[in-house]
């Protein structure tokens, strides 16, 4: 089996929303997360679209800076954008590179601060 069916599992098994995108930000994959928490703004349809069509003026100036500031060197990578306190989440921008650490795109990270509630090991 190849190991990006592994990686592939990892997304799509994820409780966090991940939205990749292109450097022309084209929305390239959804996990099922994502297409869930997005529905209201056509879910599944957005695949192929530009995200900067889902954002406001100043957002798309803030996601334009930091996929500038990704290719201005190999060792920008992550950007904190916003926190959300409804949800109790810190939300980032992640570069993506390929092997020779060239940008190829972006995703955004969700990283939930709320204490798990779900029972450890609780298997049945």
């Amino acid at each position: 089996m190849e190991l990006s069916t592994y990686f592939k599992s990892v997304l799509e098994m994820d409780h966090a929303a991940i939205v990749i995108c292109d450097l022309d930000h084209t929305i390239l994959y959804m996990n099922p997360t994502a297409i869930h928490n997005y529905e209201k703004y056509g879910g599944k349809s957005l695949l192929g679209r530009n995200v900067l069509d889902c954002h406001n003026p100043h957002s798309i100036e803030r996601i334009k800076e930091v996929v500038e500031w990704f290719k201005s060197d190999v060792s920008h990578n992550l950007v904190y954008t916003y926190s959300n306190e409804k949800q109790n989440k810190d939300v980032y921008m992640v570069a993506l590179r390929d092997e020779n650490q060239n940008l190829i795109g972006y995703y955004e990270k969700h990283e939930f601060r709320t204490h798990e509630t779900m029972k450890m090991y609780d298997l049945w």
